[in-house]
């Protein structure tokens, strides 16, 4: 596939070395020449250098016969303005653009129709927003992931230790749960993967994912670690784009706390915040936290445009007694730093959440859902099956005869309303919507063509 990236900031240059490790032709356009020299020739892609909304850039860059443009620059016009340019003098098939700006989000009608030609629209502030609301659903979680449009989720969690199955085999959770069915998709042991097996037994601070239908996600968890009171109580560090978005989700169902540094921005969402309570402060200020009882609150969340008081006002939350802190961190190398010391609870990327979004409409094989795991080394698909047994490798098959490449699992297969936990001699069949787990991310061109009706398999 042919592809242009419009922008080499961290998701465009994220998305060219996740796209070009997968075969694809990628070319990556932006203004930086020193940006785009290192990223040459640390990866597979060609460059162009200009401005990305300029034909005479886009033609450089060979947007007449490219099958996408994926538009994330750090401008929204710019954005806008190369989808617009690259339908209306060439037709490109398919163009993706990310939008940050409420202002253009709050008018639908600019995206309907070829009113501005966009056909998947990104909003990292709405990305993220929903990955952290569904961590705040979930007391315990680091990441939860919605497939199959919410009836299946894949949970990450950390075993405490005294948890009920600490010590114990996984194949005990059949015993512990009779009428649940769930399955345990991958484990992380010291930074390690390890394929779960039924004799694998559970140790303290193993990170495992598992999977589940909606409605018995809650029961699941309590067998796998200590039971977490709901969230209630929520201060949330940062009044942006993001934190106001978070307040709006959560304040009808939770206490929120939202404190803004900024006096005009202060003022402007206790205007446009119905239920929470707004704090003029900075959130790192350790009497301010004092004084609205940070050990009494269940999530200390910091959502500002520095990572590193971002990091720091979590890590002071946290000492002070918050019960879970999240941070937003948007360096790669600080998401692995706060999570390999364990400093605060879950590190947020907006990169890595907003990536997932986006493979999700270059995936082939019909690929619906794509989500980015372990700051992006693994990844969680759903992937549809198509065909009869004649022309497919998956469907009629029962699931130990499907040559999946190592280090993949099948967690589970969504039929029409109903969810099936995926067990070796579960048999797939035409139309199901199939969730499969890769420890390993440059297998999943194998999965891709293994879900390609008349693809022969290699």
């Amino acid at each position: 596939m042919k592809i242009l990236i419009l922008g080499a900031g961290q998701v465009g240059s994220s998305v060219a070395a996740n796209l070009a490790s997968e075969a694809n032709d990628i070319t990556l356009v932006d203004a930086k020449v020193e940006l785009l020299n290192e990223l040459r020739d640390r990866l597979d892609i060609q460059t162009v250098v200009g401005n990305a909304a300029h034909p005479n850039v886009l033609e450089q860059a060979g947007v007449e016969d490219a099958d996408m443009l994926i538009a994330v620059t750090n401008s929204d016009e710019t954005n806008m303005v190369a989808c617009q340019v690259a339908w209306t003098l060439h037709h490109t098939p398919t163009k993706i653009a990310r939008i940050r700006s409420a202002q253009y989000l709050a008018h639908n009608e600019l995206f309907i129709g070829n009113a501005l030609p966009i056909d998947v629209l990104i909003s990292p502030e709405e990305i993220v927003t929903n990955y952290i609301s569904n961590i705040v659903e979930y007391p315990g979680a680091l990441q939860v992931l919605d497939f199959a449009d919410g009836k299946v989720v894949l949970v990450g969690l950390r075993a405490y230790y005294g948890g009920p199955m600490v010590g114990h085999e996984l194949q005990e959770l059949r015993t512990h749960m009779p009428n649940i069915d769930t399955r345990v998709a991958a484990i992380y042991r010291r930074g390690r993967a390890i394929i779960p097996m039924g004799h694998t037994v559970i140790e303290p601070d193993d990170e495992m994912f598992f999977i589940a239908a909606r409605e018995h996600i809650r029961d699941v968890m309590k067998e796998l670690r200590r039971v977490d009171k709901k969230n209630k109580r929520i201060i949330i560090a940062g009044g942006g784009n993001i934190g106001k978005r978070l307040a709006e989700r959560l304040e009808s169902t939770h206490q929120v706390k939202i404190i803004e540094r900024h006096p005009e921005r202060a003022r402007h969402l206790s205007q446009v915040l119905s239920a929470s309570v707004v704090l003029l402060g900075d959130s790192s200020n350790e009497e301010l936290l004092l004084e609205e009882n940070i050990d009494s609150m269940d999530i200390f969340c910091s959502v500002t445009n520095d990572d590193e008081a971002n990091i720091l006002s979590a890590m002071l939350a946290k000492r002070l007694g918050a019960r879970k802190v999240m941070s937003l961190i948007n360096r790669p190398a600080y998401v692995d730093l706060m999570e390999s010391h364990q400093s605060i609870d879950v590190a947020i990327s907006p990169e890595q959440v907003t990536i997932g979004a986006l493979l999700t409409h270059v995936r082939k094989g019909d690929v619906v859902a794509v989500h980015s795991l372990r700051r992006g080394a693994a990844e969680a698909i759903e992937a549809i099956a198509h065909g009869d047994e004649n022309n497919s490798k998956v469907v009629g098959k029962r699931l130990e005869e499907i040559g999946l490449p190592e280090g993949t699992t099948i967690g589970a297969i969504v039929r029409g309303k109903d969810v099936i936990i995926a067990h070796h001699d579960t048999v797939i069949e035409a139309e199901d919507h199939v969730v499969l787990f890769l420890v390993d991310k440059s297998k999943i061109s194998e999965v891709e063509r293994l879900f390609q009706v008349g693809i022969t398999f290699i």
